[in-house]
């Protein structure tokens, strides 16, 4: 009997040190940034889309282009950062994380932010970018006409917020 109550207490010892360890970042919180970016490169839709529709080329000549984005809720918090650029055949992101570049350039970067209840509903594929913007879910600055040419990769984008882990139960810090 003492085995057995030695053996379930290392494993409930171990199970609180896994959740603990791979607890999931806050929705829109430099790491969660880190991990949508990561995210990012894994779909194709917007890896190769991107760069056939010549999104990514849009750059202003930095080399990159500027995605803000945050959660119109979480008044104190700050807008993330993702950075695209074209590495080989590709449009990846190449940074996620906190705001490095402040000023976006309004007609290559983007602005994008909504509620939380917003950003899950997008995420789970609830709708798409067409009827966010044109409801007000999702309030969009930047490039329209070049935004409305790429609302396949686009959806993929909102998809991300559903695909990455995140804690929406706080607000980024």
């Amino acid at each position: 009997m003492k085995r057995f109550w030695i053996g379930m207490s290392a494993a409930l010892l171990g199970f609180a040190a896994v959740g603990a360890a791979h607890a999931a970042p806050v929705l829109m919180s430099p790491d969660w940034a880190k991990e949508a970016c990561a995210a990012w490169n894994g779909e194709t839709k917007l890896t190769d889309g991107l760069v056939k529709s010549g999104w990514v080329e849009n750059d202003r000549n930095r080399g990159y282009k500027v995605i803000h984005i945050y959660r119109t809720d979480c008044k104190d918090s700050h807008p993330v950062e993702l950075r695209i650029a074209t590495k080989g055949p590709a449009a990846k992101c190449v940074y996620g994380g906190a705001i490095e570049n402040a000023k976006l350039d309004g007609g290559a970067d983007y602005l994008m932010h909504a509620k939380t209840a917003r950003w899950v509903q997008m995420g789970k594929g609830d709708y798409g970018p067409f009827t966010a913007m044109l409801t007000g879910r999702l309030k969009f600055e930047g490039p329209k006409m070049e935004a409305m040419a790429n609302m396949d990769p686009f959806e993929q984008f909102l998809l991300l917020v559903g695909k990455v882990p995140s804690d929406t139960g706080s607000c980024p810090k």
